[in-house]
């Protein structure tokens, strides 16, 4: 699949599979400039990237597990959703849950990026059809 991207930052690096798209189900998504991420405190790290997505894919972000068990680097609202509409600028926000600051270098991969497909949805009003576990949620299915 092709998606146009464009570059908004002269820093910016292209998305890409660290060991290629047969391997790898997400494309690293790099910082273009150094940011420091205090202990608690979110931080927006801008990529340099917009991209155009076609109606009916959708852009997942999510965090990288080296950052999360190295450096305790997550991301609070993972996944986060790129919308087929969306034209600014790709920006990630990390959080460092670590009690010590971190440095995010300029180049450094911050997340992952995974294009998918998603369902318009119609929604159709009325009674529910019956199913084995019915109205049982958290914990439902035993420990």
């Amino acid at each position: 699949m092709q998606v146009r991207i464009q570059r908004v930052h002269p820093a910016a690096s292209l998305p890409t599979y660290a060991h290629g798209p047969a391997e790898d189900a997400g494309l690293d998504l790099r910082a273009v400039e150094d940011a420091i991420l205090e202990p608690g405190v979110p931080r927006l790290v801008p990529t340099g990237l917009t991209i155009e997505l076609p109606p009916g894919f959708e852009g997942q972000v999510r965090p990288r597990s080296g950052l999360a068990l190295k450096h305790s680097i997550g991301m609070p609202n993972a996944p986060g959703t790129i919308d087929p509409g969306y034209r600014g600028e790709l920006r990630v926000i990390l959080l460092n849950l670590g009690r010590e600051p971190y440095t995010v270098r300029a180049g450094d991969r911050i997340a992952q990026l995974i294009v998918a497909r998603y369902e318009q949805v119609d929604w159709l009003e009325g009674d529910l059809a019956d199913s084995q576990r019915g109205p049982g949620g958290f914990g439902s299915s035993g420990r």
